[in-house]
């Protein structure tokens, strides 16, 4: 469940998050200071600059994209119910939990999007994300996989970093966007959202490309010098090298 912040500053895009990374931004989420775990395929927590230096890089392809390639939304966790993988998140994911109906339709509810510190009560108003899009995916590694593999990465209830519950004009603003195009507009959201990005590429064995890559380092460098990544490997995915 997320937490709701209590303040919002907004950003004027990416190039202005930078820069404010750049200038002390804000201030990073509270971690330990404990030394990384090693690599092991159970589970990791790594320091956000520990974490970037294991990821694979590489260029980015993203001829031949298109969503259907990542079938979504399927069944879901609980295959026996009428809930999708989308209304699953929305519910586990409410801080106020609606009524669902047999049929799994959601009446009620509240959320907290983090990437702009909003509250939401109104269904039109919130979507699930994929924190890393989908054609970001593709283009980072996921062009080559199954089909089977790609609609488990576009489900994934597994990893909270994956998915999450966020206001549809934020979902509509970042579209396909990586990291060098489009960050929250609330500047606390920033270093979870980098967390977030890498936790996913390490548990799907994604790539970054060299854009991406610097701008990550800016961050890991900076405001989020003490951000912690957690993740666990997806089934099939090979360890770091």
């Amino acid at each position: 469940m997320t937490s709701p912040m209590t303040s919002r500053t907004p950003i004027g895009g990416t190039a202005a998050a930078l820069a404010l990374v750049l200038a002390g931004g804000p201030a990073a989420a509270p971690a330990g200071t404990a030394t990384p775990a090693p690599l092991v395929a159970k589970g990791q927590i790594a320091q956000l600059e520990d974490a970037i230096s294991v990821i694979l890089t590489a260029d980015e392809d993203r001829a031949g994209y298109q969503s259907t390639s990542f079938p979504h939304w399927n069944k879901g966790r609980d295959t026996t119910d009428a809930c999708s993988t989308r209304a699953e998140v929305l519910i586990a994911e409410a801080v106020e939990e609606p009524d669902v109906s047999a049929a799994c339709k959601l009446t009620g509810g509240k959320w907290f999007s983090y990437y702009d510190e909003q509250t939401v009560t109104k269904q039109s108003s919130i979507e699930v994300d994929h924190v890393v899009p989908l054609a970001e995916a593709w283009g980072s590694g996921a062009s080559a996989w199954t089909a089977e593999r790609r609609e488990a990465y576009a489900n994934d209830q597994a990893a909270t970093a994956t998915l999450t519950a966020v206001t549809a004009r934020t979902k509509r603003e970042k579209g396909e966007q990586d990291i060098t195009g489009w960050l929250p507009p609330s500047t606390s959201a920033l270093c979870r959202y980098i967390g977030d990005w890498v936790a996913t590429k390490l548990r799907w064995g994604l790539s970054t490309d060299k854009e991406e890559l610097e701008a990550l380092k800016l961050f890991a460098d900076n405001s989020c010098e003490t951000t912690m990544v957690r993740w666990t490997p997806a089934p099939g995915t090979l360890p770091p090298v």
